[in-house]
């Protein structure tokens, strides 16, 4: 990180440090009590990985994942984190345009002034994030960016502030709902130590999508300002702000190619989020007693969105969306099982061509049909 350049596309450095500067304070917890909180995630999360391979079936494949480490961090460590992927993953599509910058009259000094003021960008949306994030498993986690991260990349978050914050919101059992948590990101990491091409996979459809966009630098500011235009609009009588015109700022910079990479990507993060969801519940009542009231009072928080503004955020980025993945994804894989059990169920990881499409994830019976019956 210290390396950056203030001429890059993105100051990295300025969003990390504003991120951090702006993220809000952590619940008031003391520093024993801190201890011990770090000390129970990380045991969560060592243990959940036991129940959530006998669940699922899934066991980890030789040298594939099974070393990401568990990383328990507040808010700005999970900043850091985050900035150290985003760069990794998007280091292609940056490099492209700063190219195509080089050539312009003047492109240093745009970029440089352009660098910056991306760079708060990116650190304000970080911060919003940052105390919304319970945990993650960072998927393409790059090695020697700080952090550890396990030989093939990744690594598992657990944001501790977060999860007490909200495990004090709903007033449930501290320990219950921090082990039902590492249930779900250990879903997570399972899926990907499993599913050895699963990441390549991944990668290979967000290069493309990104290898798709434009570089052109007034087609990239007529986008960005038909998107914001669209989202800020004047305000109407009575004070109310105007509904943002379409799902996020994303459904208006996309090509069409993009789209339908998008609607592929969509299906599969349904898929893995759907499928933690219906593991950490379907886990829960033998090691969370009181897994119930845990999914009832965090379903009903989901839906509801804390303030005006948090609900205007979430649809802008689209969060609202990653909301529906997991009801629409966790419906997929309970009537796939109901119907085939979990080994039927588990052909979904055999290869890209075994993953369900969009309306599949809408109508599990054509996946069975396509991947389970034409074979038989």
């Amino acid at each position: 990180m210290t390396s950056l350049g203030g001429t890059e596309m993105v100051d990295w450095n300025l969003a990390v440090a504003t991120a951090t500067r702006l993220a809000r304070p952590g619940p008031d917890v003391g520093r024993e009590e801190a201890r011990a909180i770090v000390a129970e995630l990380r045991g969560h999360a060592e243990t959940s990985h036991e129940h959530v391979a006998g669940f699922t079936g899934l066991s980890p494949a030789e040298q594939q994942g099974a070393d990401a480490p568990v990383l328990v961090v507040d808010r700005p460590g999970w900043v850091r984190a985050n900035v150290a992927g985003f760069r990794e993953l998007l280091s292609p599509l940056l490099t492209k345009v700063e190219q195509r910058r080089g050539a312009t009259p003047g492109g240093a000094v745009l970029g440089a002034v352009g660098g910056k003021v991306t760079g708060v960008e990116v650190g304000m949306l970080l911060s919003f994030l940052s105390s919304r994030v319970l945990g993650q498993f960072e998927t393409f986690a790059p090695a020697g960016s700080g952090l550890p991260a396990g030989v093939g990349g990744g690594r598992l978050l657990l944001v501790a502030p977060n999860i007490v914050h909200v495990e004090r919101e709903l007033d449930v059992e501290p320990h219950d709902f921090r082990m039902w948590v590492c249930l779900h990101e250990e879903t997570h990491r399972t899926q990907f130590s499993a599913v050895p091409w699963l990441r390549d996979h991944l990668e290979g459809e967000i290069q493309t999508f990104l290898g798709e966009t434009e570089v052109d630098p007034s087609t990239l500011l007529e986008r960005l300002r038909e998107a914001v235009q669209s989202f800020a609009g004047s305000r109407q009588q009575g004070g109310e702000a105007p509904e943002p015109a379409a799902g996020s700022l994303t459904d208006l910079v996309q090509t069409p190619a993009q789209r339908e990479i998008l609607t592929r990507l969509t299906a599969v993060m349904s898929l893995l989020e759907g499928h933690a969801d219906y593991v950490m519940d379907g886990v829960g009542p033998q090691v969370v007693p009181s897994v119930a009231e845990i999914r009832e009072k965090f379903q009903r928080r989901r839906a509801s969105g804390a303030s005006r503004l948090d609900q205007v955020m979430r649809r802008v980025l689209g969060l609202d969306a990653k909301l529906r993945q997991y009801k629409e994804g966790e419906r997929f894989v309970r009537t796939v099982v109901d119907e085939v059990g979990m080994e039927g169920f588990n052909r979904v990881w055999t290869s890209p061509n075994t993953l369900p499409t969009k309306a599949e994830i809408d109508a599990p019976a054509d996946w069975i049909a396509r991947v389970h019956r034409r074979a038989e």
